[in-house]
């Protein structure tokens, strides 16, 4: 995976005068004037930040986790507070939070910020929180094949907060689990209690 400055999603940058027409009709059809000096760049601007919010779609995110360590450590492995922002997929808002990642390794670990890398590649598209939390326990059960996995994803939705039912500061928090931890409560306990949540 690219460095971040890198990290652009080529459809958009392949599509960009068709997008930013797009956007352009979009403004005329809430009722704006497209002509005005602040929305004159708008259609530009929102081109290329889908290029970086979108940037997701270029990478498999199975192929960030990169070069893995045979490593004969078989304890708790645990990166938290990994900060995302990502796209809710049913109203195109935003949605950010932070990630938290523990594995048992099985004689084979990753370099500790592939898993933040992971993280980006996954969240860098529509999204819904739930499938997020998924992917990354079973892509780093797929490639690492660790005794055990477990996430806990947190986000706030703007989808919930600035419209809707208008709630904003809650907070959505799912769980993924994977092996060992699927069947041994105790570990559960202790990678919550490290998380301090």
């Amino acid at each position: 995976m690219a460095g971040k400055k890198d990290y652009v999603n080529s459809s958009v940058s392949s599509n960009r005068e068709q997008i930013e027409h797009h956007i352009r009709e979009i403004l005329k059809l809430v009722g704006e004037d497209v002509e005005r000096e602040g929305l004159l760049e708008t259609p530009a601007r929102v081109t290329r930040m889908y290029e970086e919010i979108f940037a997701g779609y270029e990478v498999d995110p199975r192929e960030v986790l990169g070069v893995t360590f045979n490593e004969q450590h078989e304890e708790l492995v645990i990166v938290k507070d990994i900060v995302y922002y990502s796209q809710c997929e049913h109203h195109m808002a935003p949605f950010f939070g932070k990630a938290h990642i523990g594995y048992i390794p099985s004689g084979k670990i990753a370099g500790l910020s592939k898993l933040a890398r992971l993280v980006e590649a996954i969240t860098r598209r529509l999204q819904v929180q739930e499938r997020i939390t998924s992917q990354i326990a079973d892509i780093l059960t797929e490639e690492l094949q660790p005794h055990g996995v477990m996430v806990v994803v947190e986000g706030e939705h703007l989808c919930m907060c600035s419209r809707g039912v208008k709630k904003p500061g809650s907070m959505t928090v799912t769980s993924a689990v994977r092996g060992d931890f699927r069947s041994n409560p105790a570990l559960r306990s202790e990678f919550l209690t490290l998380l301090k949540l």
